[in-house]
């Protein structure tokens, strides 16, 4: 039994209809139709145009009741607070995509690319370990 079960549960698979979806989240299908009208949450569609909610949309749609009932946030605050997780959720992605290529430009190469500045704006390409000339002021 448990052989055929995937090694990974994907949480964005779109696979509960709207009932079931609103039965996990607590709340009424209406409710869920509202919330994909004002883009809160915006589940998968079938071919036929039913909504399919994944794991992640259940999760936002708990977090959306809790915000609203227990904090009393009204639906615009809430909007904007899922923007802005989305948007650091993206920003830790970026962070976590440039440390990963510094840490292989550090490991990959022997002769570092340093650059470095100059007292009025102008950029530099040096060597590692090495200061290109100070520029003389005046010139």
């Amino acid at each position: 039994m448990g052989a055929n079960l995937p090694q990974r549960i994907d949480n964005d698979a779109p696979v509960f209809v709207i009932s079931v979806a609103a039965g996990l989240a607590g709340m009424h299908p209406q409710t869920l139709r509202s919330y994909d009208r004002m883009g809160l949450v915006s589940p998968r569609r079938t071919a036929g145009r039913g909504r399919r909610y994944s794991a992640r949309d259940i999760a936002k749609l708990r977090l959306i009741q809790r915000l609203s009932q227990d904090e009393g946030i009204n639906l615009e605050g809430i909007r904007r607070i899922l923007e802005l997780e989305n948007e650091v959720e993206e920003l830790r992605a970026r962070v976590n995509e440039l440390a990963a290529l510094l840490a292989s430009d550090r490991t990959s190469s022997t002769a570092r690319r340093v650059f470095t500045a100059d007292p009025i704006g102008g950029v530099h390409l040096g060597r590692s370990g090495r200061r290109p000339p100070r520029a003389l002021p005046g010139r």
